[in-house]
């Protein structure tokens, strides 16, 4: 019998100072721990079916690569985009993230009619952006209405 095969999924692993603190913060902004995936030493947060990030701690991340663990208060290796429904959700995560800890806009706000976008920093500074697009507008080169927000 043929198996189902897996579909296409995202890990983003991501190194923590205190990783009880960023449970709490990724679970404030919506995601969902996955207890089959977390020890003392890390932690599955899911977004949704195929978006996930991993917490590990700086003892754990290691295990995985030599390189040196950035300090992302003051560097920057990756901007993460993560989609929402509406230009309301944008600013309805980026409040509840600066509300549990995590900074507001430390990256320029994109206003694009068919596209909006603000970013928080998480407590050890990874920086995640919420998106909204309109994309038949932005597909049709046209700026979007309110309606479609």
């Amino acid at each position: 019998m043929a198996q189902t095969p897996m579909p296409k999924m995202i890990f983003v692993n991501l190194p923590v100072t205190d990783l009880d603190r960023s449970i709490a913060f990724y679970e404030s902004i919506g995601a969902a721990r996955d207890p089959r995936f977390c020890d003392d030493s890390a932690a599955m947060l899911r977004f949704s079916d195929t978006i996930h990030a991993m917490l590990l701690t700086h003892a754990r991340f290691s295990s995985f690569t030599e390189r040196t663990i950035i300090d992302a208060h003051k560097s920057a290796q990756a901007l993460l985009a993560l989609s929402v429904e509406n230009r309301a959700g944008v600013d309805a995560v980026i409040a509840q993230a600066t509300q549990s800890g995590g900074t507001a806009d430390p990256n320029p706000v994109q206003d694009h009619g068919f596209m909006y976008s603000r970013s928080f920093a998480d407590p050890d500074g990874h920086i995640w952006e919420m998106v909204w697009m309109d994309m038949e507008a932005a597909m049709a080169g046209e700026p979007a209405t309110e309606a479609a927000a």
